[in-house]
C-alpha cells in the first residue's frame, strides 16, 4: 500500500479545512473525512477544530493507534511527502521490524542476531503482521463485545494459511489443506518456528477470545484427529477444518474435574455396533459452534487405561450445547456441553479403545507450548502498550516515563518477557531436532513449568500495565482496551491447560524422573 500512496505536503492538506472539504492527518497518513463528520463517535465539531492540520497528539489522547486501521482501506488518501515510505523488509535492506518499541516485540526483530531464523521465517512475520494489522487488530473490541466473530474471518484466515500453520504441518497434511502454507512455504521446508511466529504475531491483536475463536478448538482438536483417526475420519474433517468452513473443540474437562484427567466420568457404553455416550463437559473452548467434539470418554475400567477418544458430531442427536458465562475470551465460544444417549459409531472411535490416555498426554505438550506463547505475547503487549502510553501521558508536569517508579514497573515487566522468550525459543529448538518419540518425555517437565512462567509473568505484567494506565485500564474500550481486556483472560491462561500449581508439581516430578534415567547422581 505505501508504494503507491499519493503524497501530499502540510500545505496541500491545509487547504481542505471545511466542513464540506474536511481533511486531517494522523501519524502521516492523510484521511479525508469529510463524509465521515456524522459519523464520529465524539461528534464532528472535535473534527472540525483540527481540520487542514496534523491531528495525531489528539488523535492519541484519545484512541489506541490500531484503530487506524480499520479506516484506511475507506478514509486514508495518502501521505505525507516528507514521511519515509514504508521499506519492504523482503527487499534485503531492511534488518528491523515492527514500530521498534524497546522490547515491544522479540529481540530479533529489532536488529539482534539469533540461531533460530532465516529469510522463510522473515517472510511469514511479514504477513502475519500485516494480515493481523488490517484484518484483526482493528475489530477485536467490536467481536469481543459481541461476543463471536463473523464467520467470514475464519475463511479469510484459513485463505491466508495460518489455520494450517497453527496446527502444525506433518507428512501427511498436504492433501487436506484447502490452501498453500502463508508466504509460500513448502511444507518440507516448515518448522516448529514457524508455527512458533503464526501464533505469536496472530496474539499481537491483545485478545485472547479472539485467538481462541480462531485457534483454540481448532490447534487442539484436530492435532488427535491428524494423528490417530483412520483416513475416513480424517477425510471427513481436516479438510473442512483447514477450510474455516467446519470447526472443531476438544472436550476433556468435566464439571467434576479439570487437571485430573483420569478420573473424568463421562462414560461411553460398548453397544455393538456404536458406543451410547452420556456425561458432561465444562469449559470447552469452541463448543458453542463446534461441528466436531473430540470427547474423552471412558469405555473401560477406572483411572488412566479405560479411556478413548470418540468424534461426536454436532448433529447427533442427545447433544446439547450453551454458551458460558465468563470473565474473559467472550468470542471464543466456552461451552457447557451435555451428551444424553449420544450413539457414536464404533467408526468414530480416535485410535485405540482405551488407548485415549496416551492421546491426551501426547497432545499437552503442544497446547501448553501454544499457551506459553500466547501468554507471554500478551505480556509483551502489556509492555509495548505501557511504552506507548508513558511517552504521551504527562502529570506532575512531565511524562510517565519520565518518573522513576515508572521506570522501574517497565523494567520488571521487560526482564520476565524476554526471560520467558528466550525460554520458550530454546524448547521449541528442542522440538526441531528431538526425535518426536523422545519429545513427550523429554520435554513435558520443561514446557509444564515454562507455562507457569508464563503465564505468571502475564499476570504480573497485566497487573503493572493497569496501574500504569490507571482509569483508562478499568474502562472497556479506548486507549486502555487491550490491557483492560487483557487482565481479565489472565485466569483464562493460568488454570487451562494444566494449572499453575500443577505445571509447577508436574514439572519437577517429571523432570527428577527423567533425571534419574539418565545417569543423575541424586
Amino acid at each position: 500500500m505505501a508504494s503507491k500512496a499519493k503524497y501530499y505536503t502540510v500545505q496541500e492538506v491545509a487547504k481542505h479545512n471545511v466542513e464540506n472539504d474536511c481533511w486531517v492527518i494522523v501519524h502521516n497518513y492523510v484521511f479525508d473525512v469529510t463524509h465521515f463528520l456524522n459519523e464520529h463517535p465524539g461528534g464532528k465539531k472535535i473534527l472540525l477544530k483540527v481540520a487542514g492540520t496534523d491531528a495525531t497528539t489528539q488523535f492519541d489522547n484519545f484512541h489506541n493507534t490500531s484503530i487506524l486501521n480499520k479506516y484506511l482501506p475507506n478514509l486514508m488518501i495518502g501521505k505525507i511527502a516528507s514521511a519515509a515510505d514504508e521499506e519492504d523488509e523482503l527487499s534485503g535492506e531492511k534488518t528491523t521490524f515492527g514500530d521498534m518499541i524497546p522490547f515491544g516485540d522479540p529481540m530479533w526483530y529489532q536488529d539482534w542476531y539469533s540461531p533460530f531464523y532465516k529469510d522463510s521465517h522473515r517472510r511469514l512475520r511479514h504477513l502475519c503482521r500485516q494480515f493481523v494489522n488490517k484484518e484483526i487488530m482493528p475489530y477485536c473490541f467490536e467481536w469481543d463485545e459481541a461476543k463471536q466473530i463473523p464467520k467470514h474471518v475464519f475463511e479469510k484466515v484459513a485463505q491466508m494459511g495460518l489455520l494450517t500453520a497453527v496446527v502444525g504441518v506433518q507428512e501427511g497434511l498436504e492433501k487436506y489443506m484447502a490452501y498453500p502454507l502463508p508466504a509460500n512455504i513448502a511444507a518440507e521446508e516448515w518448522d516448529a518456528f514457524h508455527s512458533f511466529i503464526v501464533i505469536d504475531e496472530l496474539a499481537r491483536c491483545g485478545s485472547g477470545g479472539v485467538l481462541w475463536a480462531l485457534a483454540g478448538g481448532l490447534g487442539i482438536g484436530l492435532p488427535p484427529v491428524i494423528h490417530f483417526a483412520s483416513d475416513d475420519l480424517k477425510q471427513k474433517v481436516v479438510k473442512d477444518c483447514l477450510a474455516g468452513t467446519k470447526f472443531i473443540c476438544l472436550a476433556i474437562t468435566e464439571p467434576s474435574g479439570g487437571s485430573d484427567v483420569a478420573g473424568l466420568q463421562t462414560e461411553a457404553k460398548d453397544m455393538g455396533d456404536h458406543y451410547l455416550v452420556n456425561g458432561e463437559k465444562k469449559w470447552i473452548t469452541n463448543g458453542v459452534f463446534a461441528d466436531f467434539f473430540v470427547v474423552a470418554c471412558r469405555t473401560g475400567e477406572a483411572g488412566f487405561d479405560g479411556i478413548s477418544f470418540l468424534l461426536i458430531e454436532r448433529d447427533m442427536p442427545g447433544v446439547h450445547t450453551r454458551q458460558m458465562l465468563c470473565s474473559g475470551v467472550w468470542p471464543s465460544g466456552t461451552a457447557y456441553v451435555t451428551l444424553e444417549d449420544v450413539r457414536v459409531p464404533k467408526q468414530n472411535l480416535i485410535g485405540k479403545e482405551n488407548k485415549g490416555f496416551k492421546y491426551i498426554m501426547w497432545n499437552f505438550n503442544s497446547e501448553r507450548m501454544g499457551i506459553v506463547v500466547q501468554a507471554n505475547r500478551f505480556a509483551r503487549v502489556c509492555v509495548e502498550e505501557s511504552i506507548r502510553y508513558a511517552n504521551k501521558r504527562k502529570t506532575f508536569g512531565k511524562k510517565l516515563i519520565d518518573h522513576p517508579v515508572i521506570r522501574n514497573k517497565i523494567a520488571h515487566m521487560i526482564r520476565q518477557v524476554e526471560s520467558t522468550h528466550a525460554w520458550a525459543e530454546m524448547l521449541t529448538y528442542q522440538a526441531t531436532k528431538m526425535p518426536p518419540k523422545l519429545l513427550p518425555f523429554r520435554l513435558g517437565g520443561p514446557i509444564a513449568l515454562c507455562k507457569a512462567q508464563a503465564t505468571q509473568t502475564f499476570e504480573y505484567c497485566a497487573r503493572e500495565a493497569a496501574q500504569i494506565f490507571g482509569g483508562l485500564a478499568y474502562t472497556r474500550g479506548g486507549q486502555g482496551e487491550k490491557i483492560e481486556r487483557l487482565y481479565r483472560e489472565v485466569r483464562a491462561y493460568a488454570i487451562p491447560g494444566g494449572s499453575e500449581e500443577i505445571m509447577l508439581d508436574l514439572g519437577v516430578r517429571q523432570s527428577m524422573k527423567i533425571g534419574t534415567f539418565m545417569g543423575a547422581k541424586l
